[in-house]
């Protein structure tokens, strides 16, 4: 049974399908449409997005195969009277790089190139990214704050306003690449580009070199910026700075200054995430029995009532009394986290009160420590007993020594 082919079909030969219908154009289709299908259909069939996909490949070909004929006003008209082969001989596509260099100027400023790694020449460059440095306090990260910063990069020479060449001298075009940039060489059905060894991708020389910029363009400078750094920030934030980094080497946009922040350390604060803590330390009394005491805040002092019988890493919340959210959204909280003052030295009142205390709840403490003038007395104690006890042992009985005689004696 014969299929039935389209109206707009023409004749074709054998494994060949219509152009017109490769491209999903009709044939009164004008040129801007059949581009604007071929670059859709290109998009969809690369090998890129299809890897490992043989069909796509061949449908990738197939379309360019379709797009060299209908994009020539010649080879159109030939195809439309004579079909497939009108255009017998013409352009056959081995490998997709060849498709990129056929239609580089399809390719190029519709970012398709870019998108598939398919561009070519020199095009239009980004200047690089550079960066700095800049340390606030904690609590300029939690308000906010303008800060002045010095941003070290290139600016175009002023001698010869960016050429490279001596004032009176000309740059030439690059003889070895044409002053295209790149050098394309072809093994077989293999082509394969890369950049021009004589100007290095520039597509242009310099005989005579200015002497401030030795030939570069551009010569170091430092300039200074104010920047507004927003309330919420945290220790390794980064600004971007768009357009303050290095200027482009062949007229694109320049490059962008990344602002990377430090947080100092604050001496009463830690800081986890959107979260405070402070770490408020209470004596046993205070922790026993309770207090209303002041505790730090990034808004000044706050009352925080400690109720009885607290305990040693027991956590107080203030709600929002953290750090601002750096999106707007809701603030952190403060964590007041207790600790336990343990007085390293004691009065002898406090000694004797804790020392009771310890007698009532049954408490097991290291005896009292003997200083050292006690420890002193204690040491002379038994030569002074033993002086006493020979005195009396001295003492006359009665008024009279008693004599011994021999008989007693022996």
């Amino acid at each position: 049974m014969n299929e039935k082919r389209p109206q707009n079909a023409m004749p074709t030969m054998t494994g060949k399908r219509d152009y017109y219908e490769i491209l999903e154009v009709t044939k009164s289709a004008s040129k801007d449409e059949i581009s604007a299908s071929y670059r859709r259909l290109a998009i969809k069939f690369h090998p890129d997005k299809n890897p490992g996909d043989d069909e796509a490949v061949q449908r990738f070909k197939e379309c360019a195969e379709a797009f060299e004929v209908l994009s020539d006003d010649n080879k159109r008209a030939r195809y439309d009277r004579y079909g497939h082969s009108g255009v017998e001989g013409g352009t056959q596509f081995h490998d997709v790089n060849d498709i990129f260099s056929a239609f580089a100027d399809i390719f190029s400023g519709s970012g398709f190139g870019d998108i598939f790694g398919g561009g070519r020449g020199r095009g239009v460059s980004r200047g690089r990214h550079v960066s700095c440095d800049v340390t606030i306090d904690l609590l300029e990260a939690a308000s906010g704050v303008k800060k002045s910063i010095r941003i070290k990069r290139h600016k175009e020479c002023g001698t010869c306003n960016g050429t490279g060449a001596e004032p009176g001298s000309k740059v030439e075009s690059c003889s070895y690449c044409g002053g295209h940039g790149q050098v394309i060489s072809q093994q077989g059905i293999f082509r394969m580009q890369t950049t021009c060894p004589q100007c290095h991708g520039e597509g242009q020389t310099i005989h005579d070199p200015c002497g401030d910029c030795r030939g570069a363009g551009y010569v170091r400078s430092k300039v200074e910026r104010e920047i507004h750094i927003p309330a919420g920030v945290d220790n390794g934030s980064r600004l971007r700075l768009s357009g303050e980094g290095e200027p482009s080497p062949n007229g694109g946009p320049a490059g962008d200054c990344y602002v990377d922040i430090t947080v100092r350390p604050h001496p009463l604060f830690e800081r986890e995430g959107p979260h405070l803590i402070c770490r408020l330390p209470l004596t046993y009394p205070q922790a026993a029995l309770g207090a209303t005491l002041e505790v730090p805040t990034l808004d000044g002092p706050e009352e925080l009532e400690i109720p009885a019988g607290t305990q040693a890493g027991e956590v107080f919340r203030l709600k929002q009394r953290g750090m601002p959210d750096l999106r707007g959204g809701r603030p952190g909280d403060l964590h007041v986290l207790v600790q336990i003052d343990v007085p390293k030295k004691l009065s002898t009142k406090q000694e004797e009160l804790l020392r009771e205390l310890a007698e009532l709840d049954h408490t097991e403490v290291t005896p009292h420590r003997k200083s050292f003038f006690e420890k002193l007395k204690d040491y002379f104690a038994p030569e002074e007993e033993a002086a006493e006890a020979e005195n009396a042992n001295d003492k006359p009985t009665g008024g009279k020594r008693k004599k011994t005689s021999r008989r007693d004696a022996s």
